[in-house]
């Protein structure tokens, strides 16, 4: 599981990420309490609208800036975010009026929409074997999750020795911290095929959803990013709401339902490397999108019910572990999927575009969960279930997506070919097309067809979430064959590097 970490690139962003994840955890807590401060009794409504804001950055700022900066070396990219990112914190203690905290919190989201689908890309040219990238992300996604319930101790216990606005210096630093240690890292370079945006920068905004769109194996990711919007936005909105009001519950409960959200989702993460090897990706994500709408459903019929608190705060318990166990099935084994269907020259739009869609699923399912829920909780659960439901369907439907060879009966680098399930277009988006699989270990390095794997960057390294979530490097020479291979270019033009494709993380 650690073994990429010895890896010294990989190492080097991975600590970036867990730094400016321990960031942002204190300033969402550090914003609450400002929000509070600002508003009084209408610190829910502020906070409401700083989420849109979120998520309306993360919508429309990535692709637009993943075009824009193809100009720009990665690491410089990804420092200049930090460098943002870090800035418009420290404004933040000085805020007076809410219009200003929507303000901050737009460009603060920005910057993270240009750096994450940045990490995201760079990590697959850092960590080339498929079964290293598979530890990398379920790394990442483990950081996450443990990011997720360590930061509110964290900041509870400087509270008790700081004032909340001290939790927005700490942020800074981690975005600082962040900043070196991409420096430090020495990315590969970009693919050759990664050029500057021209004349058709407009048409490139769109680039990465058209590919998404195109190939069934990306509309399946698509699909199941809904599902995976429905299970979180019930838990993240509503957790508070079914413990204070229907349960009468204590903030401990709250806590501790959370938590059981999260340990679900690190269990499966830190799991998928192992199930990857016996499992194809279809299958673990088809398993976890069909959990989903099952634990929905249950979900309402405890609503329904209205059992006594102490059961019904059991039961939720192991509701909840279900839905971040299924969720992070779901999330964890994307950017394999992602990785796998294009060309190295594409992983910086695609990246872009499946961050950019993830978070355009909450805008949908975050007022089904909020507003429904606040006329009827039962009825926002069914609906949420509802798209689950169709979303798992869609995403089962979508034929020719490619999963493990192994599973498939196709043997990386076995000399055998793969299209499209009955007939449907294949990888490389001809209908009936066969594009040779290729061993990730042979696919050719920046040192030429025939260095070591090691020569990449001092080491490859590769990220978790972050990792996930950053710049391009360099998969260099596209197209070239190692000896003995055939390129894997069809009518699409994409060699596949591999037999393997989030978020998490809402």
């Amino acid at each position: 599981m650690l073994e990429p970490l010895r890896d010294r690139v990989f190492r080097r962003l991975f600590a970036a990420q867990v730094v400016a994840l321990a960031g942002t955890g204190l300033t969402t807590v550090a914003l609450g309490l400002l929000a509070y401060d600002l508003a009084g009794d209408r610190a829910g409504a502020v906070l409401g609208t700083a989420l849109a804001i979120k998520m309306v950055a993360y919508v429309a700022v990535a692709p637009v800036v993943e075009v824009w900066a193809r100009r720009v070396p990665r690491p410089v990219l990804m420092v200049g975010s930090d460098v943002l990112r870090a800035g418009t914190v420290l404004l933040l203690p000085f805020v007076g009026q809410v219009w200003h905290v929507y303000a901050l919190i737009f460009v603060l989201q920005a910057g993270s929409a240009t750096f994450t689908p940045a990490f995201q890309a760079v990590i697959p040219t850092v960590l080339r074997s498929e079964e290293r990238y598979t530890r990398g992300l379920s790394l990442s996604r483990f950081a996450y999750d443990l990011e997720a319930l360590a930061s509110p101790v964290v900041a509870a216990a400087l509270l008790t020795v700081l004032s909340y606005d001290s939790l927005f210096l700490g942020t800074a630093a981690g975005f600082a911290a962040s900043a070196v240690l991409v420096l430090s890292a020495r990315l590969p370079a970009a693919p050759s095929g990664d050029r500057p945006a021209g004349a058709g920068g407009r048409r490139r905004i769109w680039s990465g959803s058209a590919t998404m769109m195109r190939r069934p194996a990306l509309r399946a990711v698509l699909a199941r990013n809904m599902v995976v919007a429905a299970g979180s936005s019930l838990v993240l909105v509503n957790t508070v709401v079914y413990v204070r009001d229907r349960m009468g519950g204590s903030e401990t409960m709250v806590a501790l339902l959370l938590a059981c959200f999260g340990g679900g989702s690190m269990a499966v993460a830190l799991a998928i490397p192992r199930v990857l090897r016996v499992r194809s990706d279809r299958g673990v994500m088809a398993v976890g999108a069909a959990v989903v709408p099952i634990v929905l459903c249950g979900t309402a019929g405890l609503l329904a019910l209205g059992i006594g608190s102490t059961v019904a705060a059991a039961a939720l318990g192991l509701v909840w572990i279900a839905l971040g166990a299924a969720t992070s099935a779901i999330v964890t084994p994307t950017p394999r999927i992602l990785r796998r269907e294009v060309d190295p020259a594409e992983w910086p739009s695609v990246f872009a575009a499946q961050f950019s869609l993830s978070h355009a699923c909450f805008l949908v399912t975050y007022p089904v969960a909020g507003w429904v829920g606040a006329a009827d909780q039962s009825v926002a659960a069914v609906l949420l279930a509802v798209l689950a439901t169709l979303a798992a369907v869609t995403a089962a439907r979508a034929r020719g997506e490619t999963g493990d060879e192994k599973r498939d009966g196709v043997a990386a680098g076995d000399g055998s070919c793969s299209g499209g399930e009955g007939g449907e277009p294949g990888p490389s988006g001809r209908a009936g097309s066969r594009t040779p699989r290729r061993r990730d270990r042979d696919v050719p390095h920046a040192g030429g067809p025939d260095a070591p794997a090691h020569s990449l960057a001092t080491h490859p390294g590769g990220g978790g979430r972050h990792g996930l979530d950053r710049g391009l490097g360099s998969i260099a020479h596209r197209g070239q064959s190692a000896p003995g291979e055939t390129a894997a270019h069809g009518t699409g033009g994409h060699a596949q590097g591999g037999s393997a494709g989030d978020l998490p993380d809402p």
